[in-house]
């Protein structure tokens, strides 16, 4: 299991860092829309797909992110937190994927081997990290925290609104959205982290 440490550890890229295995995406508006009740729906067909794909290749396969938080307003994006035996092996799961209709789209080695892929219909990124990653506790951790805190989630709607409005506003990407709202964020992540005693 993670030590406290590095559950509670930021992640900040490496300066000069290019994660985008085909460049990246083109600016366009962001939209964050009320929460859809058919969004545990989507993320099931998602989560079926990969099965389907990689079988038991995929440890394990969770929701996450804003849709997976009944009640939060979220960019209508399903997030999937995919565990395999090793990011790094691509051979072992990008094959298998990319067969299903998943494109590849980010890798970064330095952040516990992070790779992401991405599903047109439904709209979904693929999050994929290995056993007991730091990342996919918080993960976790932060679903939980927002579902049982109303007033936190309330927070983190109306900075979610903000940034998307800004960002959109100024024509610039999904990058600079999460950078936008990421004070708050780090916040709800301080109080949750010291409530559950990782941090004094």
């Amino acid at each position: 299991m993670p030590t406290a440490e590095e559950i509670t550890k930021h992640h900040a890229p490496a300066p000069g860092q290019d994660p985008w295995v085909n460049g990246p995406p083109a600016p366009a508006p962001i939209a964050v829309v009320d929460y859809d009740e058919r969004w545990p729906w989507l993320f099931d067909v998602v989560a079926r797909k990969i099965r389907a794909a990689l079988g038991d290749a995929a440890l394990a396969i969770e929701h996450v992110g804003s849709t997976s938080v009944k009640g939060l307003a979220a960019k209508p994006t399903i997030d999937v937190d995919l565990t395999v035996t090793d990011p790094a092996d691509e051979l072992a799961y990008v094959p298998a994927l990319s067969s299903a209709g998943f494109t590849l789209v980010i890798r970064e080695p330095d952040w516990h081997e992070h790779r992401c892929l991405q599903l047109a219909e439904p709209n979904s990124n693929v999050h994929v990290f290995g056993p007991d990653c730091p990342e996919v506790i918080r993960h976790r951790m932060f679903r939980q925290w927002l579902t049982e805190h109303p007033e936190d989630l309330e927070l983190y709607r109306r900075a979610k609104l903000a940034a998307a409005s800004e960002i959109s506003a100024a024509s610039g990407m999904v990058m600079d959205y999460n950078k936008h709202k990421e004070p708050v964020i780090r916040a709800i992540y301080e109080r949750m982290f010291r409530a559950n005693g990782l941090i004094r």
